[in-house]
C-alpha cells in the first residue's frame, strides 16, 4: 500500500497516525504468529483520565485489521488478564500434544468452511440414507 493509502485507510493496516504514534509514544512488546506487533504506552494513562494509573496496550495488525487476528494468549495480555503483566510467553503452560495451531476466524472468505449442500459447492448434498424418521404427533 502506497503512502496516500497509509494516509487515508484505516481498515487494512495501521495508518501514519498510528504507527507515528506507536514509534513516539509506544514500546514494542512481541509479535505473534500472524505479524501482529504488539505494545504498551510508556507512561500511564493520567490521573484525569477514566482508566487513571492503568497501562495502555494495543495491536498493529499484520495484515487487515481484524479482531480474530489476534491469538487467545495475546488477547489475554491486551485486556490485562495476566496478574503479573507479563508477555504471554511467560504466562502459559507449554502446548499439549492434541492442540492445534491458532488460525484466524475465516467466515466470509474463500477459505471459510463449505459444507456439502451449500450453493458454492453446487447446492446439492446427499440422500438420506433412511436412518432418519419424522416425528409425528399420531404416533
Amino acid at each position: 500500500m502506497g503512502i496516500l493509502g497509509k494516509i487515508f485507510t484505516w481498515w487494512d493496516g495501521a495508518t501514519i497516525g498510528t504507527l507515528f504514534n506507536s514509534a513516539m509514544t509506544g514500546e514494542k512488546v512481541g509479535s505473534d504468529v500472524t505479524g501482529n506487533t504488539y505494545y504498551r504506552a510508556k507512561k500511564p494513562y493520567g490521573k484525569s483520565h477514566p482508566f487513571a494509573g492503568r497501562e495502555r496496550r494495543w495491536v498493529i495488525y499484520g495484515g487487515a485489521n481484524d479482531a480474530s487476528n489476534v491469538p487467545a494468549e495475546w488477547h489475554g495480555w491486551l485486556h490485562g488478564a495476566f496478574a503479573n503483566g507479563e508477555v504471554p510467553e511467560s504466562n502459559l503452560p507449554a502446548p499439549r500434544i492434541w492442540e492445534v495451531d491458532y488460525s484466524p476466524n475465516a467466515t466470509g472468505t474463500g477459505a471459510a468452511y463449505r459444507p456439502a449442500g451449500a450453493l458454492e459447492r453446487g447446492g446439492k448434498r446427499a440422500a438420506a440414507t433412511g436412518d432418519y424418521e419424522a416425528w409425528t404427533p399420531d404416533a
